[in-house]
């Protein structure tokens, strides 16, 4: 028997550190492990095209603000932000536009710059981008009844942002993207008139983003929520809230756009390449997989318990093939058993144990086995000790059954023990 190698608090520090590493795997499985800062125009996005100096400022300012990377995340309460980029299929977005309907307010911002990682300064960080161009996204199948451009250096510059309570400047005064269509409720405009930011008319009552636009809308249903598109990206991303009229501006339209700073603000990265499946950690705690959790956590607190309440120490593991007398006369007694001879060697353990006794009795050598036997008899007579060592090593000799052999076998071994004492 051995001591048991850890202690118990040793022990339960290895169980604990154990399942805090299995609850970080299923986190790390259901949120994925890839740096999501690539450089991409979404809420992770830390180049000019991204909105990750958004998401700080929206925090910075109190409000709950959540990244959504599955899809069930997209059915929640509160404002969702949509980033989604160009070759996007506008069905998809339909789908998540007009699910929220009755659930939240949507706010889509359009894409419009190309940008590519910096590469060619050692100074520059990871996600850091450089423009490239400027795209207008055909999404068919999403309010086609409206329509979206994108000026270059030919056309006249846009002349900043207005809105009733403000103005200010864009970061690229010429390559501005604006939108057209009659459903269209002006929020934003560039200084030269152009829509940068509305929402999609219906009759909807939304008296937040009236207020901000200065107008009244007329409607009068109070169960849908508004759908709001900025056009012109610059308005939120990065590049353009390095303006601090820009920034002031773009969190006064999100808390418009929301209409309330009770209700969290999720940014989608779905529509941005980078879904991730459910969360495993919370899936384990949801139906029908919560009746599987509780059994395995019931086995583990059973086996636990367990393994602190065991009886006694560990039994130390002995060797497969023991040392030693015992273990070759162990050996030798199985292969005689195995063999089916055990009765031959019945006759030979009585001459020895008879041999022993003349031996340790110093009875005269060299009688016959009658004789020494007879002397036995005698030495046993004169010490008062029961039976005759004769009578039992003759039916030691006559037995044929092993559990008679083993009986007489052992009669001897207490006559001898006796007469030795």
């Amino acid at each position: 028997m051995n001591a048991q190698p850890f202690g118990r608090g040793t022990v339960i520090g290895m169980t604990l550190i154990g399942l805090l590493a299995f609850i970080a795997l299923l986190w790390w499985l259901g949120n994925g492990m890839g740096n999501t800062n690539n450089g991409g125009s979404h809420a992770a996005g830390r180049g000019l095209n991204g909105y990750a100096g958004l998401v700080a400022m929206l925090e910075a300012d109190g409000l709950e603000v959540d990244r959504a990377r599955n899809k069930d995340a997209l059915r929640q309460s509160g404002l969702l932000i949509l980033t989604p980029q160009p070759f996007v299929d506008g069905n998809d977005i339909e789908k998540i536009v007009s699910a929220r309907r009755p659930i939240g307010p949507t706010l889509i911002v359009t894409p419009k710059w190309n940008a590519a990682a910096i590469t060619n300064n050692p100074k520059a960080k990871r996600g850091w981008t450089e423009i490239v161009g400027t795209t207008a996204p055909e999404w068919q199948g999403f309010a086609d009844n409206v329509s979206v451009n994108v000026s270059d250096s030919r056309t006249p510059p846009a002349r900043g942002w207005r809105t009733e309570h403000g103005a200010g400047r864009l970061p690229d005064d010429r390559h501005v993207l604006s939108g057209n269509g009659k459903a269209l409720v002006p929020l934003v405009r560039g200084g030269d008139g152009r829509i940068l930011a509305a929402w999609l008319a219906d009759d909807g009552y939304y008296p937040a983003l009236e207020a901000f636009a200065g107008v009244e809308s007329g409607g009068e249903d109070g169960n849908l929520y508004p759908v709001v598109l900025v056009f012109e990206p610059d308005l939120l991303d990065n590049w353009g809230l390095a303006d601090r009229a820009t920034g002031l501006m773009a969190r006064d339209l999100v808390l418009a756009a929301a209409g309330t700073r009770s209700q969290p603000v999720t940014f989608d990265l779905t529509l941005a390449g980078l879904g991730a499946s459910r969360n495993l950690l919370t899936l384990a705690f949801e139906p029908p997989f919560l009746a599987a959790t509780v059994c395995l956590l019931l086995a583990v607190a059973a086996a636990m318990w367990r393994a602190f309440h065991r009886f006694g120490l560990a039994r130390r593991a002995s060797r497969d093939i023991a040392l030693g007398k015992t273990a070759l006369v162990a050996n030798t007694a199985g292969l005689v058993r195995r063999a089916g001879r055990l009765h031959l060697i019945a006759g030979p353990f009585a001459d020895a144990a008879r041999d022993r006794l003349v031996h340790l009795l110093g009875l005269p050598r060299g009688r016959p086995g009658q004789d020494s036997e007879a002397a036995i008899d005698a030495t046993m007579a004169r010490k008062g000790l029961d039976g005759r060592f004769s009578a039992a090593a003759g039916q030691l000799r006559r037995a044929r059954r092993p559990q008679d052999i083993v009986r007489h076998a052992a009669e001897l071994q207490r006559i001898e023990k006796e007469l030795v004492r």
